[in-house]
Order: C-alpha cells, then sequence, then structure tokens
C-alpha cells in the first residue's frame, strides 16, 4: 500500500478494533469485574504492544524533554477522561453523557485547523459533518436514568470531551516532531501513572469476579483497546486529524450492529439513521 494512503488502513484497524471491543467492554462489568479493574487490565495490555512497537524500531526511544511530555500529555488527556468518564455514569444518564462526548472530534478539528493549519476538500468537509452527525444518532440511548447528583456529572462529561479532544490534538502533533512508538510508550507510562486512582475508585466491597466470564473476558476485550490506541497514533502519523478523528468515531457503527446480534434487538430510527449516516461518511471520506 503506498505511504499516502497508510493513514486508511491503521484507521480502519482502530475503528474495527474498537467497535468490537465497545460491543463487549460491558460483558465483564456485567459478570462482576468492575469497570475501574477493567483499566488497570486495559494498562497492562498495553505491554505487550509497546514492546513490539519499540521492537519493530530496534528500541529506538526519544528521551528529550518535549516528547516525554508530549507522550505523558497523551496518555494523561486520554486515560484521565477514560476515569472520569466512569465516575460520571455511575451519576448521570449515559444517553445524554455519549452524544455529548461522542461529538469532541469537533474540537480536534478546531484545534487542527486553526493551530496545525490542516486543510481538506470540500467534498471531504462533507463527509467529516455527515461522521460526526452519524456519531451522535448512534450514541443516542433514550431511556430512564435514576435521579442524578446535581450538575456535576455534566461538567464530567464536558471534561472529557476537552481531555478526548484535545489527546486526539496533542497525537498528531507530537507525530510531527517524534516516532509514533515513542508517542505511545509515554502514553502507555502515563496511563500506568493512573492505576492507583483507578483502584481507589474500585469498590472492593463487593464481590468480584476473577473468573473466565469476569477478569478472564476483560483481558481480550481490553487487548482489542490497547491495540486500536497503536493504531490510531499510526493513523495519526500519516493522515490528517480533522478527517481520521471522525472516521475512527465510526467504531460506534461496528458496535452497534454486534450489539443488535449479541441481544437479539431490531435497530429503532434513530439507530438506523446514524447506520445509514456512517455508510455514507465511509463512502466520502476513503476516496
Amino acid at each position: 500500500m503506498q505511504k499516502s494512503r497508510l493513514w486508511l488502513l491503521y484507521t480502519a484497524i482502530n475503528t474495527i478494533f474498537i467497535g468490537i471491543w465497545g460491543a463487549f467492554i460491558e460483558l465483564p462489568e456485567k459478570a462482576g469485574f468492575p469497570a475501574t479493574l477493567g483499566y488497570v487490565v486495559w494498562v497492562a495490555t498495553m505491554l505487550p504492544c509497546t514492546l513490539l512497537s519499540l521492537y519493530l524500531t530496534g528500541w529506538k526511544l526519544e528521551t528529550d524533554l518535549r516528547s516525554i511530555f508530549l507522550g505523558a500529555m497523551v496518555g494523561l488527556l486520554g486515560a484521565g477522561g477514560q476515569l472520569m468518564l466512569f465516575e460520571a455514569l455511575r451519576i448521570g444518564p449515559a444517553y445524554i453523557l455519549f452524544p455529548l462526548i461522542t461529538l469532541f472530534p469537533l474540537l480536534t478539528i478546531l484545534l487542527s485547523v486553526v493551530l496545525l493549519r490542516e486543510t481538506c476538500s470540500r467534498r471531504q468537509w462533507t463527509g467529516i459533518a455527515v461522521a460526526l452527525l452519524a456519531a451522535f444518532f448512534l450514541a443516542f440511548q433514550p431511556g430512564k436514568h435514576g435521579p442524578a447528583s446535581g450538575n456535576i456529572w455534566l461538567i464530567m462529561a464536558m471534561a472529557v470531551f476537552v481531555m478526548w479532544g484535545t489527546q486526539a490534538y496533542v497525537m498528531k502533533f507530537a507525530n510531527n516532531t517524534m516516532k509514533a512508538e515513542s508517542i505511545f510508550f509515554y502514553m502507555a507510562v502515563a496511563s500506568l501513572l493512573l492505576v492507583p486512582v483507578a483502584l481507589a475508585m474500585t469498590d472492593f466491597s463487593q464481590p468480584i469476579n476473577w473468573g473466565w466470564k469476569g477478569f478472564g473476558m476483560a483481558i481480550p476485550v481490553h487487548l482489542l483497546n490497547a491495540i486500536g490506541a497503536l493504531m490510531l497514533v499510526y493513523a495519526l502519523r500519516f493522515g490528517k486529524a480533522i478527517i481520521v478523528i471522525p472516521l475512527t468515531s465510526l467504531s460506534s457503527v461496528i458496535t452497534v450492529i454486534l450489539s443488535l446480534i449479541i441481544y437479539g434487538v431490531v435497530p429503532d430510527a434513530v439507530l438506523s439513521a446514524g447506520l445509514l449516516l456512517a455508510s455514507v461518511a465511509i463512502v466520502i471520506l476513503s476516496e
């Protein structure tokens, strides 16, 4: 494959893996393995991905302060947002949280256009708009929710929106001056630093499923996420953030389809519209 099209390959792998991860992520938690401990498992699964990426570069790692700072920022923004999302979902309505957070590519696009001077054609802008609209429909989950604790969950959702939108921008910015493998290494190290926070958020007074359906299931599920994260770093090495990030947000298409199959549910009008819009966006942006 031509180097100019490598971004599409890496983006496709990320989208597929994260889509499958999204469909199965709740299975370990429903079986009694807390999402916060799932975070710890995710950090552990990043280790083999980190070692493999460094092996492919001959164990060369940038050690200057600028590279360490940028890589750590990518990790802290992404992992910190994930932990904050766990807490927001505990006290707030998912059907409002997910559509809001799913639109974080808007911030990435704004930062990339203004600060990185990224540009694209009118056709690509159309595809980006359709992809964002599709992501909103696919994440929309109408339903009932218990009383929320004030508006703190909304503030946390906005924080996740900012953190993930900024993370994608920083990842692209860092790719302009350092190796993708170094970015992923420092990203993994920074994520490891937040493991004590995840453990502190875990209610160990409740029974925890350390069996195959809990802890065992969490390992392959979170490995998909780790590999997807590495592919995203590579995708942003070769592609524009304003195109890559909206495309990766369409991983929810795979999540929705698999979830519908697993739970035997017929898609409603909102999901159907999202799937249709996502298909159009993929055709537009992949050409």
